[in-house]
């Protein structure tokens, strides 16, 4: 059973996760680029995800070992420490190729609690 800070922490990936593809549905690479209130939104999406995947047991990361849960924990040292490397490109790419797979082991943890938290 998982604890109620692992429980959030679920709900935490799983809701910012979707704010994340909400914020660029409908808008090109070009027009995220530009968009520097996007790319902030995305960005703190993304870091509050790799905050959250922290607070998960070792047990939930080992039984989704496709998933590159080093990458996934360590990228928000990244935009809290190396900002000014953060390239546009990486977090389109992490939105629209990676992030769908976590959010898909996600949602499948989420399904076997049963309640919501």
């Amino acid at each position: 059973m998982l604890s109620s800070k692992a429980r959030m922490a679920l709900f935490d990936i799983r809701d910012n996760g979707k704010y994340a593809q909400n914020f660029i549905s409908g808008l090109s690479f070009e027009d995220f680029k530009e968009d520097r209130r996007t790319f902030y939104a995305v960005t703190r999406a993304l870091e509050i995800i790799s905050e959250a995947a922290r607070r998960l047991p070792p047990e939930l990361h080992a039984r989704h070992p496709e998933l590159p849960w080093r990458k996934i924990t360590g990228v928000g040292n990244v935009f809290r420490h190396s900002y000014e490397n953060v390239a546009e490109q990486q977090v389109w790419l992490t939105v629209r190729e990676y992030l769908p797979s976590l959010l898909e082991a996600i949602d499948a943890e989420i399904d076997k609690l049963g309640d919501p938290p």
